[in-house]
Formats: C-alpha cells, structure tokens, sequence
C-alpha cells in the first residue's frame, strides 16, 4: 500500500480543490456500525428489518417501535472523530479540501473541525417538532422515553432522511455544486450502492477520481487511484 499512499499524498500536494464523499466506512473506524457488512445492521435479527424501520411510513405508523430502534442502533453520541476525520479538517483548515459530501448522520465530521459539511442523509444531532417545527437537541431524544414529545403537543422527528423520503434539494444542490467545481474527487468508506446519493459522482468533471474502500467496486475503471483499505488507515499516512 505504500505506493498507493505516496499517490495519494502527490495527488493532494497538486490540488486545492479537493472534495471529499464519503459514506458508512469513514464512520465504522469510530465504532459506529454500517448497514452491509456481515456485522452491519442489515445482519442483525429484529421483529422488523432495519430498513422497514428507518421507513417514513414505519415512523408514522410505529412510532414508538421506530424510536426504540432509533435510539438504540443509530445515535452513538459516545463516537469521536477518527484519523480520517481530523485529516480531512486538517486539509480544509489549509485550504486544499474545499468541501466534504457524506452519507453520514452522525456529525464527527464537524466534530473532527470540518466546516464545509454536505450532510446529504441528515443528522442525528438535529431534530424538529413536526407541529410547531420547534428545533430540539438529540438530547432530547436520548432521555426522553417513548415518543418525544414538543411542547406544543407534536411529535418530534430526527432531521435525519428516512426510506420513502427525498434527500433535501438545497443540500443536493450544493453537494453537486462542490463536485463539479473539484479538481480532486476522493471517494471513501462507501460501495457506491446507496441511491440517490451515489448517483451524485456523475457530476463530476474532472480526470482525477480517487477511490478508498476495503471492497471493490465498479467505479475503480474511472479512477486514478485505487487504494483497498482501512480509510482511517489511509489518511493517518497522509
């Protein structure tokens, strides 16, 4: 892999504009699990499956069941910010990385010190009363029990991208903006098999697509680089 590290490391000296998207593996490494490895939560036995779960139609019709789910496998508020994520703020601090699109909802982006965040599936650490539209911490979620309720009497609901729901336009826009401007496409931690996210890598023009993940995907014809690995790993080298 030191060739590959070396690649990486010339790629990043030559540009400054370097975007960043990056999907459930920049996140594992920080004890967060994903949703397709043999670990992932798509392995895991429920009465329900996961994906049912995290549906928009779930959550109005179960919404105590979604939220018992919710508030046990999809907000680690322990997690801290890996190798990978303190490197892509170092990056932005110094001008290089211009912005970072993620399929993450779990903000250690920002937690790491990256500003420019495209976060295209939400946050948990945002959340709304869909009466009122009171804005509430994740806190509120965590020690509330049972369905959290607003104060008005609503039901409060994670800002976060459910199955059946659109991704928020505004997001999309900015996130294709930022790829289509870059110079440098580093895409990590993600199979690509997440739509209508994944589909966002058509917009970009440049010739330098880099590609870091542990399997291999199909995109890697259009790539310039190619590393199979831990994303952590990788940038902890950089």
């Amino acid at each position: 892999m030191d060739n590959e590290i070396s690649a990486l490391r010339t790629i990043i000296r030559g540009s400054d504009n370097i975007v960043f998207f990056g999907g459930a593996g920049v996140s594992t490494e920080s004890g967060i699990p994903d949703f397709r490895s043999t670990s992932g939560l798509y392995n895991m036995k429920y009465e329900y499956p996961p994906e049912t779960m995290l549906s928009h139609s779930f959550f109005m019709s179960n919404t105590l069941e979604f939220y018992r789910f919710y508030r046990d496998k999809m907000v680690h508020l322990d997690a801290k910010p890996n190798p990978a994520h303190y490197k892509l703020a170092e990056l932005e601090s110094q001008g290089i990385v211009k912005a970072i699109v993620t399929q993450n909802i779990d903000n250690l982006h920002q937690m790491a010190g990256s500003r420019c965040v495209h976060e295209l599936h939400g946050s948990v650490h945002r959340n709304y009363c869909m009466r009122c539209r009171t804005p509430y911490p994740v806190e509120k979620i965590m020690k509330s029990e049972g369905v959290p309720k607003c104060d008005c009497g609503g039901t409060i609901k994670p800002d976060v991208v459910l199955y059946e729901e659109p991704l928020d336009q505004k997001v999309v826009d900015n996130a294709v903006e930022a790829i289509r401007n870059a110079d440098v496409l580093i895409v990590g931690g993600t199979s690509l098999n997440v739509y209508p996210a994944a589909g966002l890598l058509r917009y970009y023009n440049g010739g330098k697509l880099v590609l870091i993940n542990k399997s291999e995907l199909p995109q890697e014809r259009n790539a310039v680089l190619v590393i199979r690995g831990s994303i952590g790993e990788v940038f902890s080298q950089v």
